[in-house]
């Protein structure tokens, strides 16, 4: 959907939040398949740009928009059997930097909260043994990217925040 079609379908899109995203452990890089580096650079990367191309235009006529777009902290290193996961969020994080340069001079705001894991049910059943007290409760990352879409964050453009949880 273009951007035109979107404000026409639902109205002006002040805010943006680019969450969409899957982690998978996977094999190690060498092992990887190419359908497993697509998967995860289609299901990180290109939700993240089908998404801004869908709103970014309108936001840069009206000068002015926030875009929050969602990484993971994992991904600020390289993990084994994580090699495509971390690649892929990686790409999120340097395509959120480069949005902020590149929207910055049109009142538009891009930022990028980086979370560890999150405590779901998903998560929960997946890790069985983990304490999810030191996860993110998905209340907190909420309370973040309400945050980073407020007046009181326009002067943040570019940032990776953290969002760790109590550990």
């Amino acid at each position: 959907m273009c951007s035109s079609g979107v404000e026409d379908h639902y109205g002006a899109v002040d805010a943006l939040c680019a969450v969409a995203g899957e982690f998978d452990m996977g094999d190690a890089v060498h092992d990887t398949t190419d359908d497993q580096w697509n998967a995860m650079y289609n299901l990180n990367v290109r939700t993240l740009l089908n998404a801004v191309r869908a709103v970014a235009p309108a936001m840069k006529a009206r000068k002015a928009g926030k875009i929050v777009a969602v990484g993971a902290n994992a991904a600020l290193k390289g993990i084994a059997q994580m090699g495509s996961y971390c690649a892929a969020k990686s790409a999120v994080m340097r395509i959120s930097e480069s949005m902020a340069g590149e929207l910055r001079e049109h009142s538009i705001n891009v930022n990028c909260v980086l979370p560890s894991i999150l405590d779901t049910p998903e998560n929960r059943a997946a890790m069985p043994d983990a304490d999810p007290a030191l996860w993110v409760a998905p209340s907190d990352l909420a309370s973040v990217i309400a945050f980073l879409c407020s007046v009181q964050a326009r002067a943040i453009h570019g940032a990776l925040i953290p969002v760790v949880g109590l550990s």
